[in-house]
């Protein structure tokens, strides 16, 4: 029988403390993750080979079905035979069904949790409700975040080898623009002593430790650095000596996703000239001296479909357990490939086929295949989508939140927010209830009149449209039953991103009339009807403009500095025109959008791909940008600071006019779990186009 102690580690998770910041003098920011409200994933495991053992069970739900828990990690014998000892101070006698490494975001933050499952999985005569709802041990490997606020990071691919935990994180700064933060770091779980095993100014993803524990494998930009990749990753492959990092050489130019079958082979995926994904193994010597030119590559699954994240164990390295996307389907599933006989074993396909499969990996033994899905059931229900997340925020009195709509802006009041949802206009109350559509066409970016109570401010057209598009600013005033809809603009020539002057006199938006987007300034009330005043000019794009509170600058996103180069950075000017100045300039090829007055006038929210990218793609379901983080900056230009750390798309974000208490605020509306998209460009070369459009998000608009 358990002990007390191992009862009380059973519910750990439910007793970390809750976050809590100070209130006093605090602000509050609220951004859009592009699909992440939708992702609810957790870890599932099937056999790899059900025919040879009747009795294993079909697909078992591991993780808790709480929390958003991803990139799982089986532990070897030799390192899960101490790890329980090792994490509590105890030894015991019984044996886990299962043991799992694994990423898991909850309590706002991203961490790496340890998780032992006990109860009968396995016996094929317990009921499916008893198998899912097993006895659990739950810790914790890293807790960083709960002794220093200022750590919070993204965290990835998780291993173990003897006593450490290898894992990438993003809580470094490497003081570069659009450089990434993402770095492999070893942990030891007796000492708590971390190692930075990625040389500074290097950026290392999805580091594979060997069966012997002795080498790590990752794929890496090497010194090369970023050059905005948004599909497959332009890395290469090294591979250093896990103890210290040392010994680091490039084995295989362009490369993904590393996974070891022995101390000398190497399975990983790239894009083949013919442009479908594939899976390459590496052979490297395993006498002399391991450099480029002694590594022999091949590739090993056909063209005609895109295989991806391969995974296998030391007992069967002949076997890959791996990620597809076939022309027939649109969906990811998991497949086994035999190496040796070139065929492919479908896994998933025949258990959920109608959901996205994730990242496989492959127990010690070969035994069994895990892999992450979305835990709902693809019906629309009423679900525990939250409409506002907490987010861990690394800075004293503010509030960050995750929302499940795209471009929110609150009132005056900050009672109410208005949202787009692609198509229509909808406003919510501030606690989720009272959703009402107050416009059904297509519309992007909303502000609020800051005099006139209930009117509400949009861009009426397509999204990412070309110049000439028909685009149109309209006024909508929310509160009156018959929707008083007026057009301010009436040139259609893709007029955007309206925002009113602190007294309600005035709007500046972009326009494209004459070719080219620059910004102008109307009345408020009557619109272009009044006449315009042109506040830029130039054969560029000027864009996503916001009045300050104070009424003194506009900020604004443009490429002037290299139009149509695709890098945007931010200005500022003065309504009158003058006092041109640039705020942040993003690097080449770089983004800064959607800039956002803090209620005080004296900094900036905005997103930026500054922080680089801090996952492979292909690893995540679909973003139209697999970057982008939130980033705010004093008016002056200093104090720049990065508050977000994930491998998705944040963006559109917008101040709260007053704070918000960190606490979740659950969407009162039925909702469809699991609505998110795959990776678009897995489409290429497909017959078949997964579309779904979710409720309550949709993309970031283009400038």
């Amino acid at each position: 029988m358990p002990s007390l102690l191992l009862f009380f580690l059973l519910h750990f998770s439910s007793l970390l403390p809750a976050f809590s910041a100070k209130v006093s003098g605090g602000h509050s920011i609220v951004f859009t993750t592009l699909g992440r409200s939708f992702y609810a994933f957790d870890i599932y495991t099937l056999p790899a080979d059900a025919n040879k053992n009747p009795s294993l069970p079909d697909e078992i739900l591991i993780t808790d079905g709480q929390y958003v828990n991803f990139n799982g990690y089986f532990p070897s014998s030799t390192s899960s035979s101490s790890l329980i000892s090792l994490l509590t101070n105890q030894s015991h006698s019984f044996t886990p069904d299962f043991e799992l490494v694994y990423v898991t975001e909850r309590n706002g933050i991203s961490t790496i949790f340890y998780d032992a499952v006990f109860g009968g999985i396995g016996v094929s005569a317990r009921r499916r409700s008893e198998l899912e709802i097993p006895h659990r041990l739950q810790i914790p490997l890293l807790d960083e975040e709960q002794k220093n606020e200022a750590r919070v990071s993204f965290k990835d691919r998780p291993s173990l080898s003897g006593d450490y935990l290898v894992y990438v994180s993003t809580h470094e700064d490497p003081r570069e623009s659009r450089t990434s933060w993402a770095a492999v770091y070893s942990r030891n779980l007796k000492s708590g002593l971390t190692r930075r095993l990625t040389p500074y100014g290097i950026a290392d993803f999805s580091p594979s430790v060997s069966p012997s524990g002795i080498w790590t494998a990752v794929a890496s930009y090497g010194e090369k650095g970023w050059a905005g990749d948004v599909e497959e990753l332009s890395t290469d492959l090294y591979i250093f000596l896990t103890r210290d990092g040392s010994r680091r050489v490039k084995v295989v130019e362009h490369g993904g996703w590393p996974c070891w079958a022995d101390d000398s082979t190497l399975y990983f995926h790239r894009r083949g000239d013919d442009q479908w994904l594939s899976i390459y193994r590496a052979i490297l010597p395993s006498h002399g001296e391991i450099s480029l030119d002694s590594v022999i590559i091949e590739r090993l699954t056909p063209p005609g479909l895109h295989v991806f994240t391969p995974a296998t164990s030391s007992a069967n390295k002949n076997l890959i357990a791996v990620a597809t996307r076939r022309p027939d389907s649109s969906f990811r599933h998991i497949e086994l490939f035999n190496i040796v006989t070139g065929e492919f074993k479908e896994l998933t396909k025949t258990v959920s086929p109608n959901s996205h499969h994730f990242n496989p990996f492959v127990s010690a033994d070969g035994t069994r295949i895990g892999y992450h899905k979305c835990r709902g059931d693809g019906n629309r229900r009423k679900s525990n989508l939250l409409l506002f997340e907490t987010v861990r925020s690394p800075v004293s009195n503010l509030s960050l939140f995750r929302i499940a709509v795209s471009f929110p802006s609150f009132s005056p009041a900050g009672d109410r927010i208005a949202y787009a949802n692609f198509p229509g206009l909808y406003v919510i109350e501030r606690d989720g209830s009272n959703q009402r559509e107050v416009f059904s066409g297509a519309a992007f970016s909303t502000a609020w009149d800051p005099v006139r109570k209930g009117v509400v401010y949009t861009s009426a057209g397509p999204d990412f449209a070309p110049v000439s598009s028909q685009v149109d600013i309209i006024s909508v005033n929310v509160d009156e039953e018959e929707r008083n809809i007026k057009k301010l603009t009436t040139n259609g020539e893709n007029n955007a991103f309206p925002s009113p002057s602190p007294d309600g006199k005035w709007i500046v938006f972009r326009s494209g009339q004459t070719g080219y987007k620059n910004l102008y300034i109307m009345d408020a009330v009557e619109g272009e009807s009044k006449g315009l005043r042109r506040l830029t000019e130039g054969q560029w794009t000027d864009t996503m403009c916001s009045w300050s509170p104070e009424g003194d600058w506009i900020a604004f996103s443009s490429d002037r500095e290299n139009p149509g180069g695709g890098s945007f950075d931010l200005f500022l000017i003065h309504p009158n025109g003058t006092g041109l100045r640039k705020l942040f300039q993003s690097g080449l090829g770089g983004r800064a959008n959607h800039p956002n007055w803090r209620p005080d006038g004296k900094a900036l929210v905005f997103t930026t791909d500054n922080a680089g990218i801090s996952g492979e793609p292909v690893s995540n379901p679909h973003h139209y940008q697999p970057y982008g983080e939130i980033y705010t900056i004093k008016l002056d230009g200093s104090d720049l600071q990065r508050l977000t750390h994930n491998s998705y798309e944040d963006g559109t974000p917008t101040w709260s006019p007053r704070y918000i208490n960190p606490v979740n605020v659950e969407s009162l509306y039925d909702v469809e779990p699991c609505g998110f998209e795959d990776c678009h460009w897995l489409n290429q070369n497909n017959k078949a186009h997964n579309h779904v459009s979710p409720v309550l998000t949709g993309p970031r608009c283009s400038p």
